[in-house]
């Protein structure tokens, strides 16, 4: 039976297509025993955290019970938010986050998006994270990774040297990752 590999994309307006060589390069380094599933998530600008925690989970229910969950920037954040402040009823495997901001401060915008202080305490029980950031990411600062570590400090934290925001379209390392379990 193949393995469910659920990947939320980043932001942006045309986010969903750039992610599209992410999810499409996971897929080729997973090879067959793995199923990619990367829905589009639509973006409400009403919601002030864009309707996106409630898209992943409609997203996850529609996966077997046991899945791999995988962020990308504002979608790692978001499975995060989601995964910290919600019931989840499947089986977590493991949670990969890929250039995962911190959103802090009290503008009304990042009030939505912020995560709850205590969010790591939060998270499935028992369920390894692993945290990517390439040491050139032009979009999140990689000092961001620094805030995660502190947050989630049982984390394994991969500092890459380049790749820039979209790790250069090659996620062999979170795919050797993700076998690995």
């Amino acid at each position: 039976m193949r393995k469910d590999v659920l990947f939320i994309q980043g932001g942006g307006e045309k986010g969903y297509e750039v992610d599209a060589k992410l999810a499409a390069s996971l897929q080729q380094a997973l090879g067959e025993v793995y199923n990619v599933y990367y829905p589009p998530m639509q973006t409400n600008e009403v919601e002030v955290d864009f309707g996106w925690p409630e898209q992943i989970g409609k997203e996850l229910s529609k996966t077997n019970n046991e899945v791999i969950l995988v962020g990308h920037s504002l979608g790692a954040s978001m499975l995060l938010k989601s995964l910290s402040e919600n019931k989840i009823k499947n089986n977590i495997a493991g949670i990969f986050l890929l250039s995962t901001p911190f959103w802090s401060g009290d503008e009304d915008w990042v009030k939505g998006l912020r995560p709850k202080e205590d969010f790591a305490n939060n998270l499935p029980k028992g369920t390894p994270v692993f945290l990517y950031h390439c040491r050139d990411d032009e979009e999140i600062p990689f000092d961001h990774l620094a805030i995660y570590r502190q947050k989630i400090p049982y984390a394994t934290a991969r500092e890459i040297t380049s790749g820039g925001h979209q790790f250069n379209n090659h996620l062999t390392i979170i795919a050797k990752d993700i076998k690995s379990l």
